[in-house]
């Protein structure tokens, strides 16, 4: 019978202090009002959940300011659940390939 490590793979590490999960929680809803800004297009290709893409959606259509912070808060949690990494990752590449661009341009 194989012996099977039940220990996480962080368990010699504290949780993160409520301060750091905090922080973490307003960079996600930062980012999250930042892809609300952005155009259709380019949110495209980027790797977002339908869900996500879906709220989104909803807060580019709302106009009251309660109910687009509501909105925000909402699309920071559901990013709490998707690679906030790969994501900015895609987002600087973006951001990259159009610098390079404009670039070409001059």
């Amino acid at each position: 019978m194989e012996d099977i490590d039940t220990e996480p793979e962080n368990a010699g590490e504290p949780p993160p202090s409520k301060s750091a999960r905090k922080r973490a929680a307003h960079a996600a809803q930062k980012l999250g009002e930042r892809l609300v800004r952005m155009h259709a297009q380019d949110l495209a290709g980027l790797p977002l959940s339908e869900e996500l893409r879906a709220a989104i959606t909803e807060a580019r259509r709302l106009a009251s300011r309660g109910a687009l912070a509501r909105q925000h808060q909402y699309i920071g949690r559901l990013m709490r659940g998707i690679d906030v990494a790969a994501l900015e990752a895609a987002l600087a590449a973006r951001t990259e390939e159009r610098n390079a661009r404009a670039r070409l341009r001059r």
